[in-house]
């Protein structure tokens, strides 16, 4: 399993993961029970994350870029732009939302077969699931907005 080290050294100084995701959590006004929830990890992995003594697994790195909304690169201290590249694509509409919807549904419903998805053999956790239907859900969102912003014709664009 891929684990990023808690502290990236930037302009001299240490940069601390556990910084970054607190620093944008506190923008938000969670506190870290409501951020452990969201995320689906105990509070207390999230307070040793926060305080740099339990590196971040690759899978975890995913989600919080995912709930937190920030392009995982800045959570790693790679980039110094929290918002993700996709902030200039265009807002989905509710039907969007429903077709993105309908689509997740049927995925969840090819997925729920132990044997449809294994890791080495071996059938997916819950958890690992849960955050395989989370990364298919922002990559249905991006594909959607992606081809909104390539296809929509110039006079119907808010440039």
């Amino acid at each position: 399993m891929v684990e990023y080290s808690c502290y990236l050294k930037k302009e001299g100084e240490i940069m601390h993961i556990g910084q970054r995701i607190e620093k944008i959590m506190q923008n938000r006004g969670w506190n870290q029970k409501q951020l452990a929830e969201k995320v689906k990890i105990n509070t207390s992995v999230l307070n040793r994350i926060i305080k740099g003594t339990r590196p971040v697994h690759h899978d975890e790195l995913a989600v919080f870029s995912s709930i937190l909304e920030v392009d995982s690169n800045f959570l790693i201290g790679k980039t110094d732009k929290p918002v993700p590249s996709n902030s200039n694509l265009p807002p989905l509409t509710a039907k969007d939302e429903r077709d993105i919807a309908k689509k997740l549904e049927a995925l969840i419903n090819d997925l729920e077969s132990d044997t449809s998805l294994a890791f080495d053999g071996e059938p997916m956790d819950e958890h690992t699931r849960e955050l395989v239907l989370a990364q298919m859900e922002s990559n249905l969102r991006l594909a959607k907005q992606l081809a909104k912003k390539k296809f929509t014709p110039k006079k119907y664009r808010d440039d």
